[in-house]
């Protein structure tokens, strides 16, 4: 084995270990910089103008500027705690009935304004389905099977909703949103309405199935976890299996 080989090889080796912890490290630097940018120097400035006027008439704005860039990992520290910690208090804010009313109330007025409401929905929508809980959006989801081009060629997807009303009336069929994620970028990807007849039901989590399309097909579900009986909530009282996997015809969408 040549010298080439042997680099090239324990090359690779050393990426594939060290990657994961490079990667994580790059996002949490990014991470960093996104709330230090965005909340983080602007709090300081609120510091440092309390500082200013509560200090009066001994403070000087040219001492407390300097004290500060002396120390500015310190100030990004402070910066960046209370970017977090404002975070946290306005998401405990909205987590309740009134805190959710106001900020209800703040973000129709905000939508008034011409240009920010023709942005802010959008925006909001992708925020939502990224950070919003999993209980309340993924997990309520079921990973099923689809054929969305041609019969035999499989893709996987997660069924998130009831269809489009109008479709199951005019085609007599009762239809189901699937969400077809793309891979490695598992939150992209597009949305087919389908008849639920034509959907089959996958005995995996949703974790592991953007485990899956992320990784690309390498990462496959160790054992299939196969519901109970009675069990599935998108089963009807009776089922039928083919196969030894759950058909279409087997389930029907359930938003609660």
């Amino acid at each position: 084995m040549t010298f080439t080989e042997d680099f090239k090889r324990f090359f690779l080796r050393g990426l594939a270990a060290l990657l994961p912890t490079l990667i994580t490290l790059w996002l949490l630097v990014k991470m960093w910089d996104f709330l230090w940018e965005s909340l983080g120097q602007h709090l300081l400035w609120a510091i440092k103008n309390a500082q200013f006027y509560l200090g009066q008439p001994f403070s000087q704005w040219g001492d407390i500027q300097r004290f500060w860039d002396r120390h500015q990992w310190l100030g990004a520290g402070i910066g960046v705690g209370l970017a977090v910690v404002l975070v946290y208090v306005v998401g405990l804010l909205v987590g309740n009935l009134i805190g959710r009313t106001f900020w209800k109330l703040g973000e129709t007025l905000v939508m008034k304004v011409p240009i920010i409401r023709a942005i802010y929905p959008a925006v909001k929508q992708i925020t939502d389905f990224v950070l919003q809980e999993r209980k309340q959006q993924i997990q309520s989801s079921h990973v099923v099977a689809i054929q969305p081009h041609e019969k035999g060629i499989w893709s996987i997807g997660l069924v998130t909703g009831a269809g489009v009303r109008g479709l199951s009336n005019v085609t007599g069929q009762e239809m189901v949103s699937v969400f077809v994620p793309s891979s490695p970028t598992a939150f992209s990807g597009y949305v087919l309405v389908v008849p639920r007849e034509s959907v089959v039901e996958l005995p995996m989590t949703v974790e592991e199935a953007m485990r899956l399309l992320v990784s690309g097909g390498v990462i496959a579900p160790d054992e299939p976890k196969l519901p109970a009986a009675g069990k599935t909530t998108l089963a009807h009282s009776t089922t039928e299996s083919t196969g030894g996997a759950a058909t279409g015809g087997d389930f029907r969408y359930n938003a609660g």
